[in-house]
């Protein structure tokens, strides 16, 4: 009796590099590797779409379809590839208008894509309609999703194998046109009894002859017993990635899958172990120079509490690295859980992962609830569609007051679609304005990074990459690390008596005290206590300085020297971690100086103003 053959997606040049180097991995590095791909024998590739569309120009100053183009080139005409897209998001963390979903799948088909996987994080099928519509009208074939994960315990109400049923029978009756069906588990958390049980009934309620696929990560130790699991159940494809982005936060190795399904009736897409050897050491000799985050390759028993996606969790810890935070890691993971309770159980995956990301960041910087993220705020509002559950009714009330948002009912699309910014002539416009030729790709650049988008087209973008023969002198920590090298001056009271404390991180890593002695009233703060404002020490000087709130870029300022400002009118955007934060006047007064640049890289508690 032959065996089954099951369809393998190597995952390596999208899913891989996106959950391990958060989605910054150069063409020119990688396309060697894409060669020996093929010759190993693969023709399923994932190859772009999700986090490697934005990142592209976020962080690697390389346009997303120049390199689909020539990934194209290498594999042939005849190998599927396929890109990931969040149905009204498509590769945005935003909600696109009708015009831009449809531009998206026009767009992706001409830069050659063979599929389009396509899923809503919220399980919110109103926003799977038109985006799967345009998928094949535009000649792609559509990879309908319903995405999995397993809810905190003691939380009950969705993620269940009756909850994924409910939603597949949604995505039947709504009449959507698909070619294949997937099952996505971005965090890995979901157990293989009920990964067996969710695909047996979805092989039941589906068409005979339906290709079924289950995607899933390492992160919480799961993947392999699950892929198993589906296999048994009767899945029809998996996922799988190659060394030295496989595993950990990404999907389980080929040659650890080739090994799991010994002796059982199953042929993993005819690969032969000695090709995929040798595909493994071409990869790791492009990526040798590539620093590896230490916790991508780890397996977490936390992830099923707070279920931070393999794809999203290293993307956050690279750019916490840019932001010398890393030590407030293991906080916003462990606050995630709670953000994820009173959410309304939107699944763990971009974008609702990231507002989840968001909101616990705020939680653990600012205090619990005391600043909602835009994102999750918007999404227990009902601006991304319908969660799964209702939301904390506090949460939303809290949501409502500080965005000044109603909770809407609306469809995401129909209300993308009442936004002028959203629209393709509001893009050209801004194009003309910067001086930028018109094209279909560079309105769909500048609609789906924004101000990012514009930096690149003029031609002005930077390269943020970390490569080890780059890094010489720099200390880069891991996520695990409970806080960063210090080196810092405190002020202290005692019995009434001000002192001043420096303190070192000794070669064992204890904090010892290096000094302590009397301190002068000029001495400051140290910036994790820094407040908003602060009065000059100068007597002289009336001045008030105005200080960032955490550390991150200066996105815009607003104000001039000498111009006039009032308590709470906006001065700076900041930028860290995909949110805009603003900085307000902490008086009336004028601007008398300020002191950074757009652009610039700031720590937490510096000084951006003089009032």
């Amino acid at each position: 009796m032959p065996k089954k053959f099951i369809d393998i997606m190597d995952t390596t040049f999208r899913d891989g590099f996106q959950s391990v180097f958060g989605a910054r991995v150069l063409m020119d590095d990688f396309l060697p590797a894409v060669s020996a791909a093929k010759e190993a024998g693969i023709t399923h590739f994932e190859f772009g779409g999700g986090a490697r569309f934005q990142s592209l120009y976020f962080y690697l100053n390389e346009d997303a379809f120049t390199m689909m183009d020539k990934f194209r080139e290498i594999v042939g005409p005849e190998a599927n590839l396929q890109t990931l897209s969040r149905g009204v998001n498509t590769v945005t963390l935003d909600t696109g208008s009708r015009e831009l979903v449809d531009l998206h799948a026009k767009l992706f088909k001409k830069h050659g894509t063979t599929t389009i996987r396509n899923f809503d994080a919220l399980n919110d099928v109103e926003n799977l309609k038109y985006s799967g519509e345009r998928i094949v009208h535009h000649g792609l074939k559509h990879e309908v999703v319903v995405t999995m994960m397993d809810l905190p315990p003691g939380c009950v109400g969705a993620h269940d194998v009756a909850f994924y049923e409910r939603i597949l029978r949604e995505i039947l009756d709504a009449g959507i046109p698909y070619h294949s069906v997937c099952f996505k588990d971005a965090s890995g958390t979901s157990s293989p009894q009920k990964v067996y049980e969710t695909i047996k009934m979805a092989r039941k309620l589906l068409p005979q002859k339906t290709h079924i696929r289950l995607h899933t990560h390492e992160t919480a130790g799961v993947s392999v017993a699950c892929y198993l699991a589906a296999l048994e159940a009767g899945a029809d494809g998996i996922d799988l990635a190659v060394s030295p982005v496989s595993g950990g936060t990404s999907q389980p190795d080929i040659l650890t899958m080739l090994h799991a399904v010994k002796g059982k009736n199953y042929d993993l897409g005819g690969l032969d172990v000695e090709k995929i050897l040798k595909y493994e050491s071409v990869l790791a000799d492009c990526l040798k120079d590539y620093f590896m985050p230490p916790e991508a390759i780890q397996v977490s028993p936390l992830i099923p509490f707070s279920p931070m996606p393999g794809g999203a969790l290293t993307a956050n810890t690279q750019m916490m690295r840019d932001n010398n935070i890393l030590d407030k890691f293991p906080d916003v993971i462990d606050a995630m859980r709670e953000v994820v309770e009173k959410g309304g159980y939107g699944t763990s995956v971009t974008p609702v992962s990231q507002f989840y990301f968001q909101q616990a960041f705020n939680n653990v910087l600012f205090g619990k609830w005391k600043k909602i993220a835009d994102g999750y705020g918007k999404m227990v509002l009902g601006y991304f569609g319908r969660t799964p559950a209702r939301p904390d009714k506090d949460v939303v009330k809290l949501a409502s007051e500080q965005l000044g948002l109603k909770p809407t009912k609306e469809n995401a699309i129909d209300i993308a679609d009442q936004d002028e910014t959203k629209s393709i002539k509001f893009t050209e416009d801004l194009l003309k304005k910067e001086g930028i030729k018109i094209t279909e790709e560079n309105v769909f650049i500048a609609a789906a990074c924004k101000e990012k988008g514009i930096v690149f087209l003029k031609g002005e973008g930077k390269v943020n990459v970390r490569k080890i023969s780059q890094t010489t002198g720099e200390k880069i920590c891991a996520a695990k690390e409970s806080r960063e090298p210090v080196n810092e001056k405190y002020n202290v009271v005692v019995n009434g008596k001000k002192f001043e404390v420096e303190i070192y991180d000794s070669a064992s890593g204890a904090v010892e005290v290096k000094s302590l002695k009397p301190a002068s009233d000029a001495m400051l703060l140290p910036p994790e206590i820094s407040p908003a404002g602060r009065k000059s020490t100068n007597e002289n000087d009336s001045s008030e300085t105005v200080l960032s709130t955490l550390p991150g870029n200066v996105f815009k300022i607003l104000v001039k020297v000498g111009e006039k400002v009032t308590k709470g009118q906006k001065m700076f955007i900041l930028e860290a971690m995909k949110m805009e934060i603003e900085v307000v006047a902490p008086k009336d007064g004028v601007v008398n100086s300020i002191e950074v640049e757009a652009g610039q890289t700031i720590k937490n508690g510096q000084i951006l103003a003089r009032i």
